[in-house]
């Protein structure tokens, strides 16, 4: 059985349409409390320099609506990557190994170049290694 790189070929049939918006879905839910007062909304206000009143002026639908087109198109292409076949373990180490291994390091580079602070880059590279972790097992444990 093949297992990842299922775009070659790809039967789109075969992807679960189901668990990848429930999938987009969860990333926002984990954005939701990552960002939050309770866990690290402040410190992120604090390092990128966003008062409650910048955030409250911001129109949401410009953001949220976008955020959640690329998050649906983040996970079509995981389940494509992933495909239909591949075990929990393997889903979860290469969803991580998509989110840390890619994006927070990549956004890590970003960083550096802009003179971003560690501690914001720890804070948003945890969040997309955290969400990729946990799209990957939605998309494996929902078929």
């Amino acid at each position: 059985m093949a297992r990842g790189i299922y775009i070659d070929g790809m039967d789109p049939a075969k992807l679960n349409f189901l668990a990848i918006l429930a999938t987009a879905a969860a990333t926002f839910l984990v954005g939701g409390l990552w960002y939050s007062p309770v866990l690290f909304g402040k410190a992120w206000q604090r390092e990128t320099g966003l008062t409650d009143a910048a955030l409250k002026a911001r129109n949401p639908m410009k953001i949220f609506g976008p955020a959640f087109v690329l998050a649906l198109l983040m996970a079509f292409n995981l389940a494509a990557f992933l495909g239909p076949d591949a075990t929990l373990g393997f889903a979860v180490a290469a969803a991580f190994a998509a989110g840390f291994g890619w994006v927070a390091l990549g956004m890590g580079v970003t960083y550096l170049f802009e003179a971003r602070s560690y501690k914001l880059w720890l804070i948003d590279a945890g969040y997309h290694a955290v969400s990729f972790t946990l799209m990957g097992a939605i998309l494996d444990l929902w078929k």
